[in-house]
């Protein structure tokens, strides 16, 4: 390569260097050298001021959640407050809970349990696809990294688009508006639905929800964003105006195409990933497939004789 050239790719790859974004340029800290933690990393997020905390059974309870926060901001490992607390943090809602949760990348989940082991407390994986438990006494902690329906990995956009909060004395992260919404789409069970909690926070944060990332993220489950919203319609008639007129074109668009669609050759039913108790006798009995798995194929035939 002759000196000419070499000067040319230099300056691209120095000019490519200046213009690329700072969070396309981080590295992982090199192995053993403490991560950013939660109080280190202040004012990297939006501050928000907590409009209500939940209540926890009594002080013993209290004690636990403080004492879990102090060790969470000393293990230097990124998490974010999530559940029932940011709820509360978002609506002013102020009901009972009996945990805390924590939301993590699944590459942390691992180290974050082994620091609460080595500091005493009983640690649990109860599910290795998306969720550990910290516990001492009848008190846990829930450290989650996933969807219990494998939909939802925890990843860096959960940490980038945080909030911050005072939480017992530190400033943690808490999940922004536009992800919780998303963590609660799912939650849809017999004994649980968590729909309340997703209109609640679009009626009280949706100036601070992302809409076009909130599609992002359930781009291949966008019918199930378009119920939520249309019960949110339903549930706050004057409130309508407060979900996007593009979101609902869009989503509604969507359906318009997909009614011009024959119905799908292989018969599959996606509520087991609301609830896998409750459509249990689906897949095991009514010949619909699972999600990822096989099922039988649609008899037209059969159906037409039906009619």
């Amino acid at each position: 390569m002759n000196a000419q050239k070499k000067a040319v790719q230099d300056q691209a790859l120095a000019d490519i260097r200046d213009t690329t974004p700072a969070s396309e340029t981080k590295s992982a800290p090199p192995r053993g050298e403490p991560r950013v933690s939660a109080d280190e990393s202040a004012g990297n997020e939006m501050n928000i001021e907590a409009k209500a905390s939940p209540t926890l059974a009594d002080a013993e309870a209290e004690a636990f959640a403080a004492e879990a926060i102090e060790e969470l901001v000393a293990c230097h490992i990124p998490f974010l407050v999530a559940g029932t607390f940011a709820v509360s943090a978002y609506t002013g809602i102020s009901r009972p809970t009996k945990d805390l949760d924590i939301f993590c990348k699944a590459g942390d989940y691992a180290r974050i349990l082994a620091h609460f082991k080595s500091k005493g407390f009983e640690v649990e994986v109860e599910d290795d696809r998306w969720l550990g438990k910290v516990k001492r006494g009848r008190h846990f902690l829930d450290v989650i990294f996933a969807g219990s329906n494998g939909t939802m990995p925890i990843g860096d956009l959960w940490l980038d688009n945080a909030r911050q909060m005072e939480m017992h004395g530190h400033n943690v992260r808490v999940i922004a508006p536009t992800e919780l919404i998303w963590s609660k789409c799912f939650v849809q069970l017999r004994h649980r639905y968590d729909g309340a909690d997703v209109v609640h926070v679009i009626l009280k944060a949706h100036d601070q929800i992302d809409w076009e990332r909130l599609l992002g993220h359930m781009e291949v489950h966008w019918e199930v964003l378009l119920i939520h919203l249309l019960n949110f319609r339903w549930i706050y008639p004057t409130e309508r105006d407060k979900v996007p007129e593009w979101l609902m074109d869009e989503l509604l668009d969507r359906l318009a195409a997909q009614r011009q669609l024959p119905p799908p050759q292989m018969k599959i039913c996606r509520g087991r990933m609301f609830s896998r108790i409750d459509f249990e006798i689906d897949v095991k009995e009514w010949g619909f497939a699972d999600v990822g798995g096989e099922g039988d194929l649609r008899d037209e035939a059969q159906e037409g004789a039906l009619l």
